[in-house]
């Protein structure tokens, strides 16, 4: 064998060195990351954007903690920075802090599309179940969604509810002009929201549409209580239904003008099968528009933009949720067009369209079940 040479060992020890670097530059973000959840779970950076300038025993009066608690992230937060001191000199309980203003739509507006804080929710719910994720990638078998938890479903609810009420009825939907006027139209349109979660794509689309009626689907009774809630909130319970049922029920075929299926499809166990049903739901009048992950459109070493983030993802939670009930497509969170396309023509789909919407995380496809 060969041996290598001063060079090919320099260039060795360089290579391992940046990869140390690296892995502590992972470390620190991952400390950051679960220190924001702290912050966001507790309240912290509500206090710090209301209150200004706080004392570690004022933060824990505000948000009912302990005091030596509260310092002790105050200082992490400073250190990390994230949080900013007024004098670092002064004693430790009499130290002031507070949140700079350029973070406060980061990390506590939620109806910004700059929020955030949920990720660490949702980093925080993808971690939740790891043994079990372990012993799947082990066996093979999967890992029900509901292992992940009230982090992941939340998280999930809270990073796209402004861009359901936001977006939906102002950008994606009006990019399938048919569809954006007979949802203004008489008499009522009728949609449905597969896969809806907490329901903020069904209330988006009840929002942008005030004519509609808009029933929401999903197998997860806690997110589908979670949806119900909000829907209430939102004074929408005259027009958004949510049920926990399959969707794919005889008697409601082609009973829609729209069926919509938002980041969804990538986690089932079975695509084909909720593509018929999608299909069967619109009918040959109505429309099927399913939003997914942008990732490229082929396999590279590099991959693009998103695909660190996706594949992220689907190591930990999408894979092994779409694994969780056989038999699976083993579909993961990196669904390229050609395998969409592929369920769409399995799934009895003539045609799929890729709409023109310019958006860095997803992508956006119109299937139709006729030729046009």
């Amino acid at each position: 064998m060969p041996t290598p040479n001063d060079a090919s060992m320099d260039a060795i020890g360089q290579r391992r060195d940046a990869f140390i670097e690296r892995m502590l530059q992972s470390t620190r973000g991952t400390f950051e990351v679960f220190s924001i959840y702290i912050g966001v779970r507790l309240g912290f950076y509500e206090a710090l954007a209301a209150g200004g300038s706080l004392t570690s025993r004022a933060l824990a009066s505000r948000t009912a903690t302990a005091e030596r608690y509260a310092r002790e992230w105050l200082e992490q937060q400073t250190v990390a920075g994230i949080i900013e001191v007024d004098d670092e000199k002064a004693d430790a309980r009499k130290r002031r802090f507070s949140l700079p203003a350029a973070y406060v739509e980061v990390l506590v507006d939620q109806d910004s599309l700059n929020y955030l804080a949920p990720l660490a929710r949702l980093v925080a719910g993808a971690v939740r179940p790891l043994a079990s994720v372990l012993e799947a990638y082990r066996t093979g078998g999967g890992v029900p969604y509901a292992e992940y938890g009230a982090d992941l479903r939340e998280g999930q609810a809270g990073i796209s509810r402004a861009m359901f009420l936001k977006q939906l009825g102002s950008e994606w939907l009006p990019a399938m002009p048919d569809v954006h006027a007979r949802l203004m139209a008489d008499p009522p349109a009728r949609v449905a929201d597969l896969g809806c979660g907490a329901g903020w794509s069904t209330i988006g689309v009840a929002q942008s549409y005030p004519k509609v009626l808009v029933d929401g689907y999903d197998l997860d009774e806690p997110s589908v209580t979670l949806a119900r809630s909000n829907a209430k909130a939102a004074g929408l319970t005259d027009r958004v239904k949510f049920h926990v049922r399959d969707a794919g029920s005889p008697e409601l075929t082609g009973r829609y003008d729209l069926v919509t299926a938002f980041e969804c499809v990538h986690d089932m166990s079975q695509p084909v099968s909720a593509l018929k049903a999608m299909r069967h739901l619109a009918g040959d009048r109505g429309a099927v528009l399913v939003m997914d992950e942008r990732v490229g459109e082929a396999f590279s070493a590099a991959g693009n933009d998103v695909e660190w983030m996706m594949y992220g993802w689907s190591i930990l939670h999408c894979l092994p949720v779409g694994k969780a009930d056989p038999p699976s497509a083993e579909t993961g969170a990196v669904l390229r067009p050609e395998t969409l396309r592929r369920y769409a023509d399995e799934a009895g789909f003539r045609r799929m369209e890729i709409l023109t919407i310019d958006n860095l995380f997803f992508r956006f496809y119109r299937l139709h079940a006729l030729e046009r």
